[in-house]
């Protein structure tokens, strides 16, 4: 796990090497252990190296046997060895024992297929000497990012935004579009940042840039197949030894791993499969706030499966003391509150490991998330005509606010390409025509369905709890959960592993039935029915509650004066009606309505705002 930052000079003049020092300085907690820079005419490469698998060899930017291919790559590939097997023998040479060689000797092999063949979370950028150009990718699901953008020095390749602000401090602009898309989804969808012109690769795509041109290219696109008459216990069994597959090599490091624990069932059984190799070192994370903490479930799991467990208790000033800190190492803004326990938790364990095995990815891929219920609760509405719907939801709009029944008939009025929009729904857009400022009004738009659209079209065939998977796995995984999964662990030099987002387990995944994913009245069964044998009875039907962060109650009481402050922050008032902002958050304090996640949604906005666009990163 590292960082980097490359740059391609189209016009022939290179970058000094102290620009690109001082660049790389930026992302020096991604890896403090070593840094080097590799300079060749047009191409610079700068590299910062937390040392993980070969801690001798490993430096880079690494190069083939005849260096006329060198690389930059952030990540780990767990089928490196026998890749590596297989390379060795087609006659490739190989001068040291880590997996970043083996994609250099993987692309002289099979060319821009490279990245169909690895199994991993991964970034990287080939300089193809002979060639002139260079080569990257980005893992299947977008576990690593890649950000690119076109500078006053080139076209610049890294793992973090800031430091190509810093070789360019020119692409400070917001873009318009990005803000109207943040204030539904809660971040900006790729390809897209909140930045104008800087942008990120997509997840399961490469690119290929020389003197005249840059073009990308996805590799790889997940599709579902489900296999509806294999029966349940097949599925059962195939989930156990796939899942203990991948957990296996994931631990590959020449470091020690820890992992984090919480008290769903997700991390409790990474948790409990690791358990099975050698005793493991846990981490948790806690709100003192009744209903806000799984200390609790955490401490009871940890001991049944006999880990060395360590935990923390967040109080609301220490919260918002890392506000400022937390996003600056998130990079584009990212309104989910679980990025605060996620930073914390992962403080915590960078004092005894340096990898950590995480959760992330069962929900999206074994049907975890409670909405994704709903179909089944609609499903009275589902052979209605298009004109009955909009009667219904005529009528539903006739219904006062807050009456039982409204917001069924207005969901249940809907298909699912309208009502869902992945897991977060923060502003819909009447209300977003309210929020903006001054001088976002009258712009035009493009509405959150030119990003759900194209999606949804490719799985009209699939019923709507698939379709929902599909979304999510396309905007929600990369776009939230493993861009805060990233960038809070490597604020603090840290390796995530995700065992779940593993391309053999998406295998099996895309293969398993609806009726067996959402059924018994819950999610995530046949997950839970193949590790009730591993996981503590409690864990196996309790319901999810993922990281809660009591911002609802804080937002009242503790935290009111500070938001205050980033609310009405003047520099924001052309993004935001801070008259709006006001009067939600004053209904709020008097328990008026809920309207924490919206205010929270401007409060990540302002102070993303003051730190990459006033300030000076």
């Amino acid at each position: 796990m590292c960082g980097y930052l490359s740059v391609f000079s189209q016009n022939g003049q290179p970058i000094a090497k102290e620009i690109l020092q001082d660049s790389l300085q930026m992302i020096h907690h991604r890896g403090p252990d070593d840094t080097d820079i590799y300079l060749d005419g047009a191409a610079a490469l700068g590299f910062c190296r937390l040392s993980i698998i070969d801690l001798a060899h490993g430096r880079q930017p690494m190069s083939n046997e005849d260096d006329s291919l060198w690389i930059t790559f952030n990540g780990e590939i767990y089928n490196f060895q026998e890749l590596r097997e297989w390379l060795l023998s087609k006659g490739h040479q190989f001068k040291t024992n880590a997996d970043t060689e083996t994609i250099l000797h993987l692309y002289e092999e099979v060319g821009k297929d490279t990245p169909k063949y690895l199994r991993g979370m991964f970034s990287f950028v080939i300089w193809d000497r002979k060639k002139n150009a260079f080569f990257g990718a980005r893992d299947h699901f977008g576990i690593k990012p890649l950000y690119y953008a076109k500078t006053c020095h080139g076209y610049a390749f890294g793992s973090e935004i800031k430091s190509i602000l810093h070789l360019d401090p020119s692409l400070r602009k917001v873009k318009a579009q990005s803000y109207y898309h943040f204030l539904t989804f809660q971040y900006v969808p790729d390809p897209e940042t909140m930045y104008q012109d800087i942008h990120k690769l997509p997840a399961g795509h490469s690119f290929y840039l020389t003197a005249d041109t840059l073009k990308m290219e996805p590799y790889w696109q997940a599709d579902f197949s489900p296999e509806q008459e294999k029966p349940f216990e097949y599925f059962v069994e195939e989930i156990r030894n796939t899942l203990q597959d991948s957990v296996k090599a994931h631990q590959i490091a020449d470091v020690p791993v820890g992992a984090f624990l919480s008290g769903g069932i997700d991390s409790t059984t990474t948790v409990g499969l690791m358990s099975q190799f050698s005793q493991v070192k846990t981490f948790s994370v806690g709100f003192d706030m009744n209903g806000y903490s799984e200390l609790d479930v955490a401490r009871r799991t940890a001991t049944f499966f006999g880990t060395d467990h360590h935990e923390l208790d967040i109080n609301y000033k220490e919260f918002m003391d890392e506000l400022p800190k937390i996003v600056w190492h998130m990079d584009d803004p990212v309104a989910d509150p679980a990025a605060f326990p996620l930073y914390f938790v992962a403080r915590l364990a960078s004092k005894q490991v340096k990898v950590v095995v995480s959760g992330e990815g069962a929900d999206e891929f074994f049907g975890g998330y409670n909405i994704y219920r709903e179909p089944t609760s609609l499903r009275m509405f589902s052979g209605l005509s298009k004109n009955t719907r909009g009667a219904i939801r005529t009528l539903s709009k006739l219904i006062p606010q807050g009456v039982k029944g409204r917001n069924y008939l207005m969901r249940g009025s809907k298909t699912v390409e309208e009502r869902f929009f992945g897991n977060a729904l923060i502003y819909d857009e009447i209300s977003k025509q309210g929020i903006l400022g001054e001088e976002m009004r009258g712009l035009e738009y493009q509405d959150p369905w030119s990003v759900t659209r194209p999606i949804y079209d490719r799985v009209q065939q699939h019923d709507d709890e698939t379709k929902m998977q599909y979304l999510d796995i396309h905007t929600w995984l990369p776009g939230d959960i493993l861009v805060k999964a990233d960038k809070m662990t490597m604020a603090h030099s840290l390796e995530l592993r995700v065992p779940f987002v593993d391309t053999k387990v998406f295998d099996l995944a895309r293969r398993i039935p609806t009726k067996y994913k959402i059924a018994n009245g819950t999610t995530k069964y046949v997950l839970r029915e193949a590790m009730h044998r591993l996981v503590p009875k409690e864990i196996f039907s309790r319901k999810k509650l993922g990281f809660p962060v009591p911002i609802r109650v804080w937002l009242r009481n503790e935290i009111y004066d500070h938001a205050r402050e980033i609310l009405f922050d003047p520099a924001i008032k052309p993004f935001v009606n801070q008259d709006v902002v006001h009067q939600m958050l004053e209904d709020h304090k008097n328990g008026i309505a809920d309207y924490s996640r919206k205010l929270w949604n401007i409060i990540i906005f302002s102070q993303w705002y003051r730190t990459f666009i006033i300030g000076s990163v």
